[in-house]
């Protein structure tokens, strides 16, 4: 009988394995390999030589990918795209915001292991754990669970206080790779500071770089339900400035999540494909602060029993806005509105720096009947109590101990009368100029008659600043309109607010709420109209000096300026870009004097081929986010 083989030796083929499968830019020493896909290696043997015939090799693999993807445009965006935009702002001024998201650094791949095994999961019972990290199901609830540190020492510490002292403003950030590696260095540290844009960009880097086809998603005007009955209730004074909220519902100006695509074989045939994951710590989900996966169709078609926590998701896409006067310790309901929550669901493009408008995916077309058929089932599925919530385990009540009518949405076949079409008066803000940070904010208020009767109309007019998560800060400009209108007559009202009201009541959102509150001595309804302005800063400019070319010197101009007509301080610019840069560098400006622009020239040498994009911001002590971007190829080395 032949002797058995004894293996001596194992050539995994690293490099040329890696190149085949895409991961080469993490590694070449070590053999990396993607699902699914063949690799090659080749064993030695001590003893004797390979017998065809009479030995026999057997290997023992899994081939199911659960995450693929057949698209090739996609897998190059979504796996292997190493930068990309984050949609902020407002639904009427969306600004992409430039990120590094870094997968393929040095280091990010060991982050992300350890990242994994440092989950509660992972310390509570580790064979379990690494028996399940086949399952993208569970590995994308682990990632999502660590990368905020409400109940673990995940990679970011969130903070919507304006008080950043202690830590980075959120809006400084341009890149994951500087804060996975601030935690990892750190022994595991939290960085301090996110809120949900970075949450979802490094999420997005630790999900890709294992692998799994994962983009950043932005929802404009977005719902925070806290109780589960899909209506947000906001509450005004008798000034039109928004209150803040006892129900700790909100709308955010914009959120910011993830989707990841996988297989869902734990829910029924149709339900795969993209799934939404929320890092950022709101509300929590068996027991622990995460979101997700929830399947995007399961979503749309409002099948809100379905795992996991979609109910949650629905309502931050599809929920009713309820708005309440609140006077004299009494609260009057103004208008229930069914098409604010949800409003240009953004992602970028693939292979293309524009903007991907994909809010179909989400729900129907608002005003249509399917809309508020699936709105109504998904409620109904609420009330009835039929789904298995993992969301704090707690017991669906109604907003306030009124009668459910008041509360109830509106029908399908009986809109409701807005205050508006009852008194025949119609109110609305227009812009005349772009709203420009440093200079004044001029605006009109126009008022429509669309009735064949006089009216007197007294309108109380505010503005206040707001967090991008809806949360009001106080009132700094205040005024009252005393208009009259002939039948059909239309007029306007000018407004101005300077940039000395505005400029010490502003947050780092740069965002202002302005409303005007409306009433005619003839009748009791009140009208409600806000617009909400978010103000701009000139972008840095990047220029590319030469041709970019793998190890040769390169330099690169970063071109900025102080848009405020007063001096600032403590500048600093942080420029960074994945295989441009082998670190983030940081320049200390100084100071800037007012309208002035200045120039620097950065040296520095490309060690990675192909498309790749620098990340500029700066910041002072009256600014934190002005920023710019550059793509940029480099070419082989001759």
């Amino acid at each position: 009988m032949a002797q058995g083989l004894e293996v001596a030796l194992t050539d995994l083929q690293s490099s040329r394995n890696n190149v085949r499968h895409h991961t080469e830019e993490i590694t070449v020493d070590h053999l990396l390999v993607r699902r699914g896909q063949a690799f090659n290696l080749t064993l030695y043997f001590r003893n004797r030589g390979f017998q065809p015939g009479l030995d026999n090799i057997i290997f023992v693999v899994e081939t199911e990918d659960a995450v693929y993807l057949d698209s090739e445009p996609q897998r190059q965006e979504y796996v292997m795209n190493d930068y990309g935009f984050i949609y902020q702002g407002s639904k009427n001024w969306i600004r992409p915001c430039p990120w590094n998201y870094g997968q393929f650094e040095e280091k990010i791949i060991d982050i992300c292991l350890k990242l994994l095994d440092k989950s509660l999961h992972f310390q509570t019972d580790p064979a379990t754990d690494c028996a399940l990290r086949g399952s993208p199901v569970y590995v994308s609830r682990v990632v999502c669970a660590m990368i905020n540190s409400n109940d673990d020492n995940g990679v970011l510490n969130g903070n919507w206080s304006e008080n950043y002292t202690d830590g980075a403003n959120p809006a400084e950030w341009t890149g994951s790779v500087a804060i996975l590696k601030q935690w990892y260095a750190t022994g595991c540290q939290p960085v301090r500071y996110g809120q949900c844009w970075v949450f979802a960009a490094v999420m997005c880097t630790v999900m890709r770089c294992l692998g799994i086809p994962t983009r950043v998603i932005t929802n404009f005007d977005s719902g925070h339900d806290t109780d589960g009955n899909l209506i947000i209730d906001e509450y005004y004074d008798n000034t039109g400035r928004i209150l803040g909220n006892k129900k700790k519902d909100t709308i955010w100006n914009f959120h910011v999540w993830n989707e990841c695509w996988m297989a869902r074989k734990d829910l029924p045939p149709g339900y795969g494909g993209w799934q939404v994951l929320d890092a950022t710590p709101q509300e929590m989900s068996n027991g622990v602060y995460c979101c997700g996966p929830a399947s995007v169709r399961a979503i749309k078609e409002g099948e809100v029993d379905l795992n996991y926590d979609t109910p949650f998701v629905f309502s931050m896409v599809n929920a009713d806005c309820m708005s309440w006067l609140v006077q004299g310790g009494k609260e009057q309901k103004l208008h229930q509105d069914t098409s604010s929550v949800g409003n240009f669901i953004s992602t970028k493009s693939i292979q293309s720096d524009e903007r991907d408008d994909i809010t179909e995916n989400y729900k129907y077309e608002e005003g249509s009947l399917q809309e508020r058929q699936v709105f109504l089932k998904a409620l109904q599925k609420l009330k009835a109590g039929r789904f298995h919530s993992s969301r704090r385990g707690a017991e669906l009540q109604p907003s306030r101990p009124t009668p459910l009518s008041r509360d109830s949405p509106r029908s399908l076949h009986t809109p409701s009368l807005r205050p508006s079409d009852v008194v025949q008066v119609s109110l609305k803000f227009k812009l005349l100029d772009p709203p420009n940070m440093g200079q004044d904010i001029c605006f009109v208020l126009l008022a429509l008659n669309m009735s064949s009767q006089f009216k007197d109309l007294k309108v109380n007019l505010s503005a206040q600043s707001l967090l991008h998560d809806g949360s009001p800060l106080s009132p700094f400009w205040q005024d009252t309109a005393f208009i009259t209108l002939s039948p059909k007559e239309a007029k306007t009202y000018p407004c101005k607010i300077s940039y000395s009201q505005y400029s010490q009541y502003l947050s780092t959102d740069k965002l202002i709420r302005i409303s005007a509150l409306g009433e005619e001595k003839s009748s009791p309804e009140k009208i409600l109209v806000n617009k909400i302005i978010t103000l701009s800063y000139p972008s840095i400019t990047i220029n590319v000096l030469g041709a970019a070319i793998v190890n040769q010197p390169l330099s690169i101009q970063v071109i900025f300026s102080n848009p405020l007509s007063e001096q600032v301080e403590d500048c600093v610019l942080t420029v960074e870009g994945s295989g441009l840069f082998k670190k983030q560098q940081k320049v200390l400006l100084g100071v800037l004097k007012p309208q002035h622009q200045a120039s620097i020239i950065l040296e520095t040498v490309p060690f990675k081929s192909g498309q790749r994009q620098i990340q500029a911001n700066m910041r002072s002590n009256k600014f934190k986010d002005i920023k710019g971007y550059r793509n940029v190829y480099v070419d082989f080395a001759l």
